[in-house]
């Protein structure tokens, strides 16, 4: 770019304020050219006279150049040259210009340079000068130089003129020098920093600094070095920090799995899917696949039939009444069904091209994601013990949430379960049209579940509840450590009464009053929390150290499995809402192995409780109902037992807000809390159950005609030796063989002579067992055979 006026090129550098970014390319030397003052030769691979590079700087605004942006010339990096520490965000703010007249015209009265709109930002105006340059090329077999192209010579006169006006366009010093003699040395660009750093070109390549620029321009070169090292370095750290966190939090993932596609392709084209389940019925069958596909066009799985697939059991069309399996703990749900189409494996030549996924998958159905007494009893506890169930699925599995609903609420817990994140169906659409997994396991146990919600009959307890506090309490821990939450110690540095506070609705109206009456009944602090306004996990730091836990019917008691030992669980109930007919938290906290303690209150003054009849039907609205129909339900005394989930005077009632009746609340607490409410440890032979008596016998003799005798003994079990038990006894059943009825008895000893109703010459089976505490009964020994 040449000045027409002054004959010289000239390149014009700004810089901005100091930013923390990487360096970029810019001016080399090399160090002993600079400390000793040699000649600095042009590379062969420089760009020749008005050559630009690619690297250009990019347009900053305001800057104040007044003519048109050029470009800087990159010079290779070769042997022996260094990089200078200039950073990102300052190339960024430069701005190349031509027009920088001051100090640059041949006679000493030079005109100034006009200023540009922009004002002139960056530094400032007293910013370093840098002539432009450019190499050329040189043949033959002289070894590589470097000349600096140089514009015609000024006075010395117009430099060392005060009154020479700068630049204001380009913010830069500058100065002519006539003299000829070639000159050594380059300043390298830690010059820019200083706005005291000021080059002279000369026609024939020569250069003349001042020694007091060169030093500046060192020690802000060095300066700049540090700082950015100093920055580099706490960038890391915190790096490291944060890495070290999220390590604390979840297991370091495994390294990614990749698959072998055309291995994979002629696999299910061959072999065909592999599946192998368990269980006998849809409701408690779980299935393990191989090469399962999922056509997310279609929303189908696909079984693709090959020379080697399996199908175990093999159900034919009974696998369509009502489905193969159940994809959510929520038995015999219409909208919870698996089940997949066949195909030939063939079929596969004409489909969209399969996308393999080489993780383990789980594929399986939330419930309900958005309530957390879903969350918790239909996904997270069932999905804990299913991944448990098949050796190293916990840390290789993949969930696959098939049910359609979004994230949800409470989607951070999903996360917890497993180290890979969680899939739901809407995200399989953007992997592909055609998915196949190569190992699969779909469905979730249902033995950790203790409750049913009314589909078929009235909600209630299981008929065959399987699973016990124990397991329970194991899951609770997993959750605490996964949420860097400990029971080391209350939180509040003493025992207290945790009381849940709602916000939207089923409010306590005098919850103030409350946690005053409770502080002072147990001479205990009392505390309140809600899900709204506490992070989960400071919710369950309170509730695993809280000594009595409060609260209104709602989904929040499901925190309840993470009291401690020997607290109590203090239920309300609403108005004509009657706690016999609604007891999933009841049965929670008097699980085997829970050691909670459960009280239930129920408003019994219709005074007491506040009503919101114009609110909509999901919210307890009636409105929209006959007047007939309103009447009736606002005259209900106790809401009668009905199905899920719409009934509109369950609705009505449960949305209630309430003033609770304080003496009648102690008073129903009293009755379950004798003494002051905390922790305590665990005793672990309360839920034991004692094993098989051993050696047992029998003896008969035979007293005459019409009398005998039957001694039976044994010794006690192996187990009981370990245990302290407050009560063992033995049951003893006598049957005489070819008959259907049989005597029980029940004794202490570990022998007894049996003379009433025993005949001679008859023959006997005798079983016995073993029963601790009244209630927890061992297996019966082998049947015993005695002849009289």
């Amino acid at each position: 770019m040449r000045d027409e006026e002054s004959g010289r090129i000239t390149m014009c550098l700004q810089l901005s304020k100091w930013r923390n970014q990487e360096l970029l390319p810019g001016i080399l030397l090399r160090r002993k050219d600079f400390h000793n003052r040699t000649n600095l030769t042009r590379s062969k691979t420089a760009p020749l006279r008005g050559e630009t590079t690619t690297s250009r700087v990019p347009r900053i605004e305001g800057l104040g150049c007044s003519r048109r942006q050029t470009t800087i010339p990159r010079i290779p990096l070769t042997k022996g040259w260094f990089w200078p520490r200039v950073r990102a965000a300052e190339l960024a703010s430069l701005r190349t210009c031509t027009g920088c007249r001051a100090g640059l015209a041949s006679q000493a009265g030079a005109r100034r340079a006009p200023a540009s709109p922009g004002g002139g930002g960056g530094v400032g105006a007293a910013g370093p000068a840098l002539h432009a340059w450019s190499s050329r090329a040189r043949g033959g077999v002289r070894r590589r130089q470097r000349r600096l192209i140089q514009p015609k010579p000024t006075t010395r006169r117009a430099h060392r003129d005060a009154s020479t006006p700068r630049s204001p366009a380009c913010g830069l010093q500058a100065f002519a020098d006539r003299q000829r003699a070639r000159r050594d040395g380059w300043s390298p660009p830690g010059l820019w920093h200083s706005p005291g750093a000021v080059l002279s070109l000369g026609p024939r390549g020569g250069i003349r600094m001042h020694l007091s620029a060169v030093f500046n321009a060192l020690l802000v070169s060095v300066l700049a070095a540090v700082l950015w090292k100093h920055v580099r370095l706490r960038e890391h750290a915190a790096a490291l920090e944060e890495e070290l966190a999220l390590g604390r939090q979840a297991p370091e993932p495994g390294p990614a799995l990749r698959i072998d596609y055309p291995r994979a392709l002629q696999t299910l084209v061959e072999g065909g899917t592999h599946m192998v389940c368990t269980g006998r019925t849809h409701t408690d069958r779980l299935c393990r696949f191989e090469w399962l596909c999922y056509s997310s066009e279609a929303e189908e799985f696909i079984f693709f039939h090959g020379n080697a697939s399996v199908m175990l059991p093999n159900l034919g069309s009974r696998r369509f009444q009502p489905a193969l399996l159940d994809l959510s703990t929520v038995e015999d749900h219409n909208t919870q069904y698996f089940n997949f189409v066949e195909l030939p494996a063939a079929a596969l030549r004409f489909m969209p091209k399969p996308v393999f996924v080489p993780d383990v998958a789980l594929l399986a159905n939330r419930f309900n994601p958005d309530n957390l007494m879903h969350v918790f009893h239909d996904d997270l506890l069932p999905l804990f013990y299913t991944l448990r169930q098949f050796p190293g699925l916990a840390h290789e599995a993949r969930l696959f949430f098939m049910e359609g609903w979004s994230e949800g609420a409470h989607f951070e817990l999903y996360k917890l379960l497993s180290p890979k994140q969680p899939l739901l169906r809407a995200q399989l659409r953007t992997l592909g049209r055609l998915l196949c997994f190569s190992h699969a396991f779909v469905g979730l146990s249902k033995v950790t579940t203790w409750y049913q919600y009314g589909f078929v009959q009235p909600q209630g307890p299981k008929a065959n509840v399987l699973v016990s506090g124990n397991e329970i309490r194991q899951f609770a821990r997993f959750m605490m450590e996964k949420l860097n939450v400990s029971r080391a110690g209350a939180p509040l540095g003493e025992d207290y009464i945790l009381v849940f506070s709602r916000t939207q609705n089923r409010l306590i109206l005098n919850e103030a009053e409350l946690l005053l009456a409770l502080a002072q009944e147990f001479q205990m602090k009392t505390v309140t929390v809600s899900l709204e306004d506490h992070a989960f996990a400071d919710v369950v730091r309170l509730v695993s150290n809280a000594s009595m836990l409060v609260s209104m019917h709602g989904a929040q008691l499901v925190t309840a499995l993470f009291l401690p030992r020997g607290a109590t669980v203090v239920e309300l109930f609403p108005y004509a809402v009657n706690p016999d007919h609604y007891t999933p938290y009841k049965t929670l906290a008097t699980l085997p192995g829970m050691d909670l303690q459960y009280v239930a209150w129920r408003n019994m003054m219709s005074e007491n409780t506040v009503t919101h009849p114009e609110r909509p039907w999901d919210q307890g609205g009636i409105a929209h109902l006959d007047r007939a129909e309103q009447a009736r339900i606002l005259q209900s005394r106790e809401v009668p037992r009905h199905l899920c989930c719409r009934n509109p005077e369950w609705l009505f009632r449960i949305y209630q807000d309430t003033r609770v009746d304080i003496p009648s609340l102690i008073q129903t607490i009293r009755r379950v809390v004798k003494g002051r409410p905390g922790p305590r440890k665990q005793k672990w032979t309360v839920g034991l159950y004692p094993g098989k008596v051993r050696d047992a016998r029998c003896q008969a003799s035979v007293q005459g005609a019409s009398e005998a005798r039957l001694t039976v003994s044994w010794q006690i079990p192996w187990n009981l030796k370990y245990l302290k038990v407050r009560e063992v006894k033995y049951e003893v059943w006598l049957q005489e063989q070819g008959e259907n009825t049989y005597v029980p008895y029940i004794l202490a000893l570990q022998n007894h002579t049996f003379t009433e109703n025993i005949k001679p010459f008859t023959t006997y089976l005798v079983w016995v067992r073993c029963i601790f505490n009244k209630i927890l009964l061992g297996p019966f020994a082998d049947v015993l055979v005695c002849n009289t």
